[in-house]
């Protein structure tokens, strides 16, 4: 893959959701993957797909324990995200069409920290296994009705006319063990682009798990830059 290489591993918010939960066992890693290298993955790199959940442009490993939350448009019904649970962690996982000659990360990063810090969040960069990650404290409105924060870690991986971005909130954004079980998952994603024209930052289609591909399209969902970063349990 070239320029979308990753490298070695160095340890093992859109719309409102409607929750369409299914349970997950445990999966062999990914086939075809190259020793050393951690993904996510594309297609091509990942033939044969194993034991994985089918949503559409996104491809999920299989783990004990995990839950599976759809995330649902209010209006179109339309699959705009998954979120994944496990033991007291989450990860928002979503794919975008991306430019064929270069990534989206680089500009997105900056986009996330002007939009958080306006809203009087924080942004700090750091390397993390997939490289560069921002550690965001966002905003929120807390039980009592006092303003806080709550600790988020965006990552993101530019693929080849992809990006994937993934969101870690609950104790994966705090504690390493708990983060490491969610990039993990994260690292073990297989990305279907798919062949057809889309522009940069495009939702790539979703559909619920044992849905059949490819029913028609309504409005294509962009990428958001939040406020609407996921907040777990937190509707937009």
């Amino acid at each position: 893959m070239g320029l979308f290489r990753r490298r070695g591993a160095t340890s093992p918010e859109p719309a409102a959701p409607d929750a369409d939960v299914i349970g997950a066992a445990e999966a062999p890693a990914a086939e075809g993957a190259d020793e050393g290298l951690i993904g996510p993955w594309d297609l091509e790199e990942v033939p044969e797909l194993g034991d994985r959940i089918d949503l559409g442009a996104v491809r999920l490993p299989k783990r004990q324990g995990l839950q599976v939350r759809m995330e649902l448009d209010k209006k179109t019904r339309r699959v705009v995200g998954v979120n994944l649970a496990v033991d007291g962690s989450a990860l928002q996982v979503q794919a975008f069409a991306a430019p064929r000659s270069a990534g989206l990360w680089s500009t997105l990063r900056s986009e996330l920290a002007t939009q958080i810090g306006k809203q009087g969040g924080s942004v700090d960069e750091r390397t993390g296994p997939f490289g560069t990650e921002l550690l965001v404290r966002l905003p929120v409105r807390l039980p009592d009705g006092r303003s806080g924060h709550r600790p988020a870690r965006f990552l993101g991986v530019d693929g080849p006319r992809w990006f994937l971005r993934g969101v870690l909130t609950g104790k994966a954004a705090v504690d390493a063990d708990a983060g490491a079980v969610m990039e993990s998952l994260f690292g073990d994603v297989v990305v279907v682009r798919g062949p057809e024209p889309r522009p940069p930052r495009d939702l790539l289609p979703l559909h619920m798990p044992g849905q059949r591909a490819g029913a028609p399209e309504q409005s294509v969902p962009t990428l958001d830059l939040p406020g609407s970063a996921p907040v777990q349990g937190e509707a937009r």
